[in-house]
């Protein structure tokens, strides 16, 4: 990092923290009790304070990362300052865990950013700067910041592991994952992801000498041929069959081996993946899961993904390849028609965001959801664009994590497509300054919304006199 960058990096960043410190305490003001979620992760916390830690909520669905890590840094930070009574481990305390884990999301984001395209030598230091604020202030994880969930803790452990793995630290990448996994169980599937970035980067490796000697370059040209994908499919299998890769992917990867197989004894111990309440958290094939994300994706990421180029090459696309967009669509039609679910939070609720998407934009009618399949087509495509200028195997294995991640969750949530949708953005290329600033003030402008919604237009239900609020 040069001297310029660093003091500029330095000083963007110490403004958004002073920004965000001054946000925290207006809902700190506005919302003092536990609201939401933190009814339950408040109280539990608290009593991780209070030593009691064999205590635990049947509700909470989580492992105890979070309780455990607040109580690490509260009880310290009470010693040393000398905090007494009620400020130890209250909810402002405890919801301040978070602002110090987006000050580290921030810093993380940066240095991702910066290792991923350190061969990009036209990227200038601003853009990277810009760019790591931009990421930093994505909506549905800057809103959790203020409060006291698992999001900002999961993302950041979940980040520094990605970190460690791409500078070849892995027993270190590990223990960062098994933090992770600490915050939230699905996390392990970004341990696989980074296990397989090691793979990757040795099928590529080996899938340029199997070019050289073939002397076929348009193999690695042309990613999208259906040909081409089958005869990689074909060098996949046969390189992953042979003992002697297997040999040197494991002498590779065995910390995350290890982490996965601690995993599986996990559930088998516990009888499934979420602790808790499971009853309003089974896991099902809801592949319309896919389907929203790239939506999701599409909303915020717009400047890459719907410009007048990606739509021209898109039809060009289409015209070209009929008959496979004819049998995707299809599916899709297929997969909408017999995989879709509605969780009962999600019509229950009104002060999720999704409620009011799903009222407004689904049950308008019955033929909406299968309308919509054009533009998931679009935005697949747009989407799988974005990312041509990584391996086919990397893009293999991020399709995998991303079905993983969000195919088995019944209940549509925003908050469980953050990481997938970090993780894509901080690997594709880099923008015009110009759409990189339009990129920002779209994430202020959502970012302002949501704030002045949640803290000045609040509600009341019927049969309770708890103010509500709206939220992502």
């Amino acid at each position: 990092m040069e001297r310029a960058e660093a003091y500029g990096f330095s000083g963007v960043m110490s403004g958004a923290f002073l920004l965000s410190c001054l946000l925290f305490a207006a809902v700190s003001r506005r919302q003092r009790g536990p609201y939401m979620d933190e009814v339950f992760h408040v109280p539990q916390a608290q009593a991780y304070c209070q030593g009691r830690f064999l205590q635990w909520d049947p509700m909470i669905t989580t492992l105890p990362g979070l309780y455990l890590l607040s109580v690490g840094v509260v009880k310290p930070a009470a010693w040393l300052l000398g905090w007494t009574g009620s400020v130890v481990c209250s909810v402002g305390m405890l919801r301040f865990i978070n602002l110090l884990f987006s000050a580290g999301n921030f810093y993380l984001l940066y240095l991702l950013l910066c290792k991923i395209h350190q061969k990009n030598k036209a990227v200038s230091g601003f853009q990277r700067i810009l760019s790591a604020l931009t990421l930093a202030a994505f909506p549905t994880l800057y809103f959790f910041t203020f409060l006291y969930y698992t999001d900002p803790g999961s993302v950041f452990f979940t980040l520094f592991s990605y970190l460690m793995c791409l500078y070849g630290n892995h027993k270190t990448s590990a223990l960062l994952g098994f933090c992770g996994f600490m915050f939230r169980q699905t996390n392990i599937v970004w341990t696989v992801f980074c296990a397989g970035n090691v793979v990757a980067e040795k099928l590529s490796e080996a899938w340029k000498i199997e070019l050289q000697k073939k002397k076929d370059e348009k193999i690695s040209s042309r990613k999208g041929s259906f040909s081409d994908l089958t005869r990689i499919l074909q060098f996949l299998v046969k390189y992953l069959l042979s003992p002697k890769n297997l040999v040197t992917l494991t002498a590779l990867t065995w910390p995350y081996i290890i982490l996965v197989s601690l995993f599986f004894v996990f559930v088998f111990i516990n009888g499934g993946i979420v602790v808790g309440d499971r009853s309003s958290h089974e896991a099902c094939l809801h592949f319309p899961q896919l389907f929203y994300f790239l939506s999701f994706t599409g909303f915020f990421s717009f400047p890459h993904l719907l410009t007048p180029t990606k739509i021209r090459k898109f039809l060009l696309s289409l015209k070209k390849h009929p008959v496979q967009y004819s049998l995707v669509t299809v599916i899709s039609l297929f997969l909408i028609w017999k995989f879709t679910y509605v969780h009962k939070y999600l019509l229950a609720d009104n002060r999720h965001y999704t409620f009011y998407v799903w009222r407004k934009v689904f049950q308008r009618h019955e033929l909406v959801k299968y309308l919509l399949v054009p533009f998931y087509l679009f935005a697949g495509w747009s989407f799988a664009d974005t990312l041509k200028s990584k391996s086919i195997f990397w893009i293999l294995m991020y399709f995998v994590c991303l079905l993983a991640v969000t195919v088995p969750q019944k209940l549509l949530e925003f908050r469980y497509f953050i990481l997938p949708f970090l993780i894509y953005r901080l690997n594709i290329p880099f923008l015009s300054l110009y759409r990189q600033l339009l990129e920002l003030a779209f994430y202020i402008l959502v970012n302002t919304v949501t704030f002045y919604l949640f803290l000045n237009r609040t509600f009341r239900w019927e049969n309770s006199d708890e103010v509500q609020r709206f939220m992502w």
